[in-house]
């Protein structure tokens, strides 16, 4: 079991204090010295703050062993050799948030619904699995011996993210993760958010939201894929995490199999695909070409961009990989839309909302997309009560209509 990360909410002149999970409480206002990554600075939230000074304590402490050991010894460092088996346990981090007695913090993540705001648990939850993934590191990127040098562990992906239930600010949230699965040369980190119901009752599942991230390894001097150490599930929980990871992962392989073969498959797809393009654009033709006659409880796609005339609830926000790096001093421009609503439960329509991230970089007249995410939210229920009405939204070319489609089938949604 191991102990939480524990987080100063307030604005002081402590130190620094232990990395992995025990110590003394780490102050999020201020530092004792200056980490090694770049400081997040007071914007942040008090346990994104803590949990990069955790791994900036991790990357010193890392630093100077290789320091040491390139002292003791004068030639170049290699290549890991020898694979190990680690466990879950080794790499387990969380940290817990004193709601129910700490007022500041309370107060950071309060939302207009005396819920917790979702961006700023996301960003906890990506400074977190980055934590563990820097203790990955060490325990499952490294061998014995102090002469092999450290691999690099990239983001590759998050899964979907899906909220069960909301969170509150009144009752302590704690934050969990570990290693569930390693692959060839991918790491599995899966993190749960936790809350007991207000009542007291513990039957009722405290799970509110899961996330999983995959990160890869790569060889510090070459670039290229690594092998990493091998993992032992312990515990019955850590066995089926394990082994549903290890039937995904058979069934994508299956897929892309499946995909390689059937040339007359591939002509079939195209035609129901242009087929469903076309059935997805007549009403938007008719937006463009006869506006009298359009359906005024649509609108179009790109009528959608840069709007918000409701404060909408999230969801869920479905699986990213993470294309292109984002540096430091790079030119991050965001483009976002409504992309298509669905309004079949009138008790809670969803929207679907794209938002494209691109890394530009006008000295190279250059210009990247990242990242694509895919957040879906709804609306409270007393405004649907009040008249509320979510439009539906419809594309006005065909590059539109073909976005939407891809997400529907994504999400299991055409037949």
């Amino acid at each position: 079991m191991d102990s939480p990360i524990k987080v100063v909410s307030h604005l002081g002149n402590g130190g620094g204090g232990s990395g992995e999970g025990g110590g003394a409480a780490i102050d999020a206002g201020k530092s004792a010295r200056r980490p090694l990554s770049l400081w997040p600075g007071m914007y942040h939230s008090p346990v994104t703050n803590a949990l990069w000074e955790a791994r900036s304590s991790i990357f010193e402490r890392m630093m100077d062993a290789g320091n040491a050991a390139d002292d003791a010894d004068a030639g170049e460092q290699r290549a890991p050799t020898e694979l190990l088996v680690k466990t879950p346990a080794q790499s387990r981090t969380s940290i817990l948030y004193k709601f129910a007695t700490d007022d500041i913090l309370r107060e950071q993540y309060r939302d207009p619904w005396n819920e917790v705001r979702i961006g700023k648990l996301l960003e906890d939850l990506d400074a977190l699995a980055g934590t563990i993934a820097v203790k990955v590191w060490r325990s499952h990127c490294s061998d014995k011996d102090s002469t092999t040098r450290p691999l690099l562990v990239v983001t590759a992906s998050v899964d979907k993210m899906e909220l069960k239930k909301p969170i509150r600010v009144n009752t302590d949230l704690k934050i969990a993760g570990a290693v569930t699965y390693v692959g060839r040369s991918s790491i599995d980190i899966q993190i749960e958010v936790t809350q007991v119901d207000q009542d007291g009752d513990n039957q009722c599942d405290p799970i509110a939201l899961t996330a999983n991230f995959t990160f890869v390894a790569r060889d510090s001097k070459t670039g290229k894929s690594a092998p990493v150490n091998r993992l032992s599930p312990e515990t019955e929980r850590e066995k089926q995490l394990f082994s549903e990871r290890e039937a995904r992962d058979k069934m994508r392989n299956r897929k892309r199999e499946e995909q390689k073969g059937g040339l007359e498959n591939g002509i079939h797809k195209l035609r129901a695909e242009a087929e469903r393009l076309d059935a997805l654009l007549a009403e938007g033709r008719v937006f463009s070409d006869l506006p009298a006659l359009a359906d005024r409880d649509s609108i179009l796609l790109k009528d959608t961009r840069l709007e918000n005339s409701l404060r909408p609830c999230f969801l869920e926000v479905d699986h990213v990989d993470f294309l292109k790096p984002v540096d430091v001093g790079d030119f991050l421009r965001f483009k976002s839309c409504v992309l298509y609503t669905q309004l079949d439960n009138p008790e809670q329509p969803l929207v679907n909302v794209e938002v494209v991230a691109h890394v530009t970089r006008p000295e190279l007249r250059k210009s990247e997309v990242s990242n694509t995410f895919h957040f879906t939210f709804t609306v409270r229920s007393y405004l649907l009560k009040k008249g509320l009405k979510i439009r539906n939204v419809v594309p006005s070319t065909e590059e539109e209509a073909r976005r939407i489609l891809e997400r529907m089938e994504a999400e299991g949604l055409c037949n």
